[in-house]
């Protein structure tokens, strides 16, 4: 009775202010002094820091064993930190607050805000079956609340919040779910039976482009599109495989997307004025350390350290189940997601002054200008 008193209070403090939870023991190459006033985070569930937490969704990380490595649950789906939390640190700023948070009023905003949502895609179907998410076209409409209600009462005139928004860093990671909680359900969605996996892919980057010109439109002018990982490699694929391997028919479905975020990159380099997009290749480090494990450090890679299956990856962590206890030896934390170990790494590669994952320059470099 005792310990679940103690984890009901621990979820409630980080439900309210999920900043407590993380801890900012980073690696080397983090800057104490902001490069960038402000980092404006959008995808799914990868970089979601606790806004399912206030929905009607059955995609929720806010109970046991979630958080167990920074204090508990806060609603990120990881055992610690996420990518844009370590990425927040290379920038020079604070853990960015979710956008549902008493924590995202007043002048914390004016570091970013984090509107990322578990189980949203770039389309508006994608993950419906989980209840409500935040779609990434959802996701814009809370910035645009933002900057109308929040931030604009804080600056002195327009054209100060246009150079804000022009220096802040804005980053989209989503597109995974579009095909994990859509494209690959073909018991639930039509998109594979209405979409060859070519057409699929344009069909994502054709509404990312839409989206993202929106955000353009609303004063954003350096953006990060972050690359799905390969999905075929996650446990609860491997958890299918009949012998154990990667499933390539679904990482030729990411490739093809990923393919079309770089033309994206390219395009709107060329037809934005004052506009810069950099691309975070993430599917060739994912990879590497799926097939390199000892390199970075990891002795599993084919297995989750929390969830059930075979493989140990076919569910994501059931409530005050225990994980594995050398966590930071695994490269996945359950049958989705990355554990902090493995989020430090890709924040290292995409973030610091040592970047090598992104083009044509780092997200470090690209705060800098």
């Amino acid at each position: 009775m005792e310990n679940r008193r103690m984890i009901i209070i621990i979820t409630f403090l980080c439900l309210l202010l999920p900043e407590f939870n993380a801890v900012a023991n980073v690696q080397s190459g983090v800057t104490t002094e902001p490069i960038t006033p402000a980092f404006f985070i959008f995808g799914d569930s990868l970089i979601d820091n606790g806004n399912n937490n206030y929905l009607f969704s059955g995609a929720k990380a806010n109970y046991y064993p979630y958080g167990i490595d920074v204090g508990g649950p806060s609603g990120r789906f990881s055992n610690g930190l996420t990518v844009v939390d370590y990425g927040a640190r290379y920038l020079g700023l604070p853990l960015i607050p979710p956008y549902f948070s008493i924590t995202s009023f007043g002048k914390h905003i004016l570091r970013g805000i984090n509107y990322a949502s578990a189980a949203a895609g770039i389309l508006e179907d994608t993950g419906r079956h989980y209840g409500q998410r935040t779609t990434l076209s959802g996701q814009i409409s809370q910035f645009q609340e933002t900057l109308a209600l929040k931030l604009a009462p804080l600056f002195e005139s327009q054209d100060a919040i246009n150079q804000y928004l022009a220096k802040a860093v804005f980053l989209v990671d989503i597109g995974g779910n579009d095909y994990l909680n859509n494209y690959l359900q073909p018991e639930r969605y039509d998109s594979s039976r209405l979409y060859s996996p070519e057409s699929y892919a344009d069909l994502l980057r054709d509404t990312l482009t839409a989206q993202v010109t929106r955000l353009y439109n609303l004063g954003a002018r350096k953006f990060v599109l972050a690359g799905s990982g390969p999905l075929g490699c996650i446990p609860v694929y491997l958890s299918r495989s009949s012998d154990g391997n990667c499933m390539q028919n679904v990482n030729n479905l990411i490739i093809a997307y990923n393919n079309r975020l770089i033309e994206m990159k390219n395009t709107l380099n060329n037809s934005l004025p004052g506009s810069l997009f950099v691309y975070q290749n993430t599917y060739d480090l994912v990879n590497d350390m799926v097939h390199n494990p000892s390199t970075y450090g990891f002795t599993t890679s084919n297995k989750a350290c929390c969830g059930n299956g075979k493989n140990g990856g076919e569910l994501t962590c059931l409530p005050l189940q225990a994980p594995c206890p050398e966590r930071d030896h695994y490269l996945f934390w359950d049958s989705f997601h990355p554990t902090q170990a493995a989020n430090a790494i890709i924040a290292r590669r995409g973030y610091s002054q040592y970047a090598t994952d992104c083009t044509p320059i780092s997200i470090y470099q690209l705060a800098q200008l």
